[in-house]
């Protein structure tokens, strides 16, 4: 049986190309490279058109688009989920419900949608179950 899918969160791809935050560089570097190595990693169009925004006009110093495109592409190689109108509607019923935004209501739904069991994300509260898929920040120490 093949190890469960993780979804990753735009801003953990961003850390791992973010020389503002040594510490967080190497958290993400290190998960993204365990997830590269096990074949476990998802994440969605959503998250890589994030990360490409991100990364070519937010970062100090920012990527090439170049550099940029070229990551994305890489990235492709991942289990991708494609945010379609039925992610859309539910990720709004999700976000009524749990009183989330609507933003990451729909990163819940894709990464549920991927069939992963936990989602890595610095933005959601971490230990927290939402629709069956456990959150968990990377850059918080175990057991916190």
């Amino acid at each position: 049986m093949a190890d469960p899918l993780v979804f990753v969160d735009t801003n953990v791809l961003v850390y791992a190309h973010d020389r503002a935050d040594a510490v967080k560089q190497r958290t993400a570097a290190s998960l993204l490279e365990t997830l590269w190595e096990e074949g476990t990693g998802a994440l969605s169009t959503q998250v890589l058109q994030e990360f490409y925004v991100v990364a070519t006009r937010k970062l100090r110093p920012a990527l090439s688009r170049r550099e940029a495109r070229a990551l994305v592409a890489a990235y492709g190689a991942w289990h991708v989920v494609t945010i379609e109108m039925p992610l859309i509607v539910a990720a709004s019923e999700l976000e009524q419900r749990h009183r989330l935004s609507f933003w990451d209501a729909l990163i819940i739904v894709a990464a549920r949608h991927a069939g992963a069991e936990r989602l890595m994300s610095e933005d959601l509260q971490t230990g927290r179950r939402v629709a069956g898929l456990k959150i968990q920040n990377p850059f918080e120490p175990p057991g916190t």
